[in-house]
């Protein structure tokens, strides 16, 4: 017989593609009552898969941005001014932030790292991890309801984003590192979402993504969220064309892709340009000199039989 915790990880299982391992991990860690970091580059489905661990658990989710304008204000919550001036400062004028919301139901609290958090927000996170609750002034004690945790993603390409909380952070929380995907995990990513689209198209467009993160000319390359936007952005355009997709792809791939990569400082390049190069390396079998061989693909990739789909 299954146990609870087994059921809510295949719950999960069927509605992510692959990541097995970090979905155990990631459930094993919660369910012993820890806080966790997941640490991964942007766009491997962090925020995801731990939606679909609160939806299968059947517990609240609080998404929190962290960046420099959130306050300890923004994440505890703050008095109604308006009410505060009728009725004065009662518990039941408090308004409650994502951090009290997730501390009363027992929600997880998920906080998205993406820029320099104030020192003094962190204390605040702190402080709730080591004692399970907090102390609102005019409001009293908040305790942890069962079932809170906090949850904080880091992006490990985003040095501004993560050194000051390192040592504080990972001192009271468990790390499950999430990198990107197989090549065939992404291919039946981009295949779920455009199930009418050609399959060998569909590997060689999930190709040229993987590429762009072993370019010499790239700093940071694009998640599966490109090859997404890439073939989705094709079926309209070759549908507005009346253009065979293999014809309008490169556009595509353009427009999906240059805003998503960043260009290495003094390589004297464009984006657009090291796109179009991998592009053609994929479909194509142009090898230029500055596409890495060990990126990926075997060589041509065979066009799509039907015109036009996505």
């Amino acid at each position: 017989m299954k146990s609870a915790l087994t059921a809510i990880r295949d719950r999960v299982g069927a509605r992510l593609v692959g990541r097995e391992r970090e979905i155990e991990l990631v459930l094993a860690a919660l369910d012993a009552g820890c806080h966790l970091v997941m640490e991964g580059p942007p766009g491997t489905g962090k925020s995801t898969l731990l939606r679909a661990v609160a939806s299968s658990s059947e517990i609240g989710f609080e998404f929190v941005e962290g960046n420099a304008e959130l306050t300890p204000a923004r994440l505890i919550g703050q008095f109604d001014p308006a009410r505060v001036l009728a009725e004065g400062y009662r518990p039941d004028v408090f308004v409650d932030g994502p951090l009290v919301a997730a501390l009363r139901a027992g929600s997880l609290l998920y906080v998205e790292v993406r820029n320099r958090v104030p020192e003094e927000t962190l204390n605040v996170l702190i402080t709730v991890m080591s004692e399970r609750e907090l102390h609102v002034p005019r409001v009293g004690r908040v305790g942890a309801a069962a079932g809170f945790r906090l949850v904080a993603a880091m992006n490990p390409f985003d040095v501004v984003g993560t050194s000051r909380i390192s040592s504080a952070m990972y001192d009271r929380v468990c790390r499950v590192r999430v990198d990107y995907q197989s090549a065939s995990e992404e291919s039946l990513i981009v295949a779920r979402d455009h199930p009418d689209a050609d399959q060998d198209w569909v590997t060689g467009v999930v190709e040229v993504v993987r590429r762009t993160r072993h370019h010499p000319d790239l700093l940071v390359g694009s998640s599966v969220r490109g090859a997404l936007d890439t073939t989705a952005v094709a079926g309209s355009l070759a549908r507005l064309r009346q253009a065979d997709i293999t014809v309008v792809g490169p556009d595509a791939a353009v427009v999906a892709l240059a805003g998503r990569v960043r260009v290495r400082e003094g390589s004297g390049r464009r984006a657009e340009d090291i796109v179009g190069e991998l592009w053609r390396s994929v479909f194509d079998g142009e090898t230029g000199g500055d596409v890495d061989p060990t990126g990926g693909g075997a060589g041509k990739v065979p066009a799509p039989t039907a015109r036009g789909t996505t």
